[in-house]
Order: structure tokens, then C-alpha cells, then sequence
């Protein structure tokens, strides 16, 4: 009878317990990030694609003239005479300028005559792609920015 029962744990078994609750951890903070991403970029694409109807509902109301009353070529998202002066159209590029970061570019394009524009954002999780959406097309995923033209790559 000359052996104690023991009644806690020893440094070592807390040490491996606290180094193993460490990297879970970290495993599920490495997905949430991934998770996060992915989720800006989905929202970044739903309001690009909210931009496309948009300009769809304006084209058949107010902008009868073509994408607005603009005389020259526009490249500006905050632009007062095309159909980036429409409230939903400004919300929606806000809220993609927003989901994409401080860091991310969002492009917008007016033709000169008014009948085409573009518009494309710099996704998060690689931000050598950008998400476009165009007059004419669906919206698609482009390896660069549109920089000064009127439709999608």
C-alpha cells in the first residue's frame, strides 16, 4: 500500500492538450477567412448582376435615350447623366465597391452614344480576377479589368 492516487493532471498532459486545442484553432480560423472571402466575392457578383437588371428597368423607363443622356464616353460610377445617377444602380455599386475592400477597383463604362456600358469589380479571393457585366452578355469572370471599354472581355 505504498502508491498515492493521483488527483490532477501533469504539466505535460496540459501542455499537449492547450498545444491541440491551438491548432484546431487555427484550422478554423484559416477556413473562416477562406469562407469570408468567398462570401464577399459572391456579394460583389450579386450586385453586379442587380447593375445588369437595373440598367435593364432604366433602359425601358427613364433612360429612353439610350443608357441615359450622356453626349461623350464616361467612365465614372458616380456619374449624374447615364444610368449611374439611377438610386438602385448607385446602391448596388456601393455595395460592390464595398464588398470587394479598400483595396479592390470597381471599373464603370458609358458608351458615347449611350447604348452599351460595362461594369467590373475585383474579386477577394484573387485579385488578379474581376467579375464583369455588360449590355449584352451574362456576367463573367475576366483575368483584367475592362479599363476604358463598353463590354466584358
Amino acid at each position: 500500500m505504498g502508491y498515492r492516487s493521483k488527483r490532477g493532471f501533469t504539466l505535460i498532459e496540459l501542455l499537449v492538450v492547450i498545444a491541440i486545442i491551438g491548432v484546431l484553432s487555427a484550422v478554423v480560423l484559416a477556413a473562416l477567412n477562406t469562407a469570408r472571402s468567398k462570401g464577399s466575392d459572391a456579394a460583389i457578383q450579386a450586385n453586379l448582376n442587380a447593375i445588369r437588371t437595373q440598367a435593364g428597368l432604366y433602359y425601358d423607363g427613364p433612360g429612353l435615350n439610350g443608357y441615359g443622356s450622356n453626349t461623350s464616353f464616361e467612365s465614372s460610377c458616380t456619374a449624374t447623366d447615364n444610368m449611374f445617377n439611377d438610386e438602385n444602380i448607385k446602391k448596388a455599386v456601393a455595395a460592390a465597391d464595398s464588398a470587394n475592400g479598400s483595396s479592390g477597383t470597381i471599373t464603370c463604362n458609358v458608351s458615347a452614344n449611350g447604348t452599351a456600358y460595362a461594369v467590373s469589380a475585383q474579386l477577394v479571393t484573387d485579385t488578379s480576377k474581376y467579375w464583369c457585366v455588360d449590355s449584352v452578355s451574362v456576367g463573367a469572370k475576366e483575368s483584367a479589368d475592362i479599363g476604358t471599354a463598353t463590354s466584358c472581355l
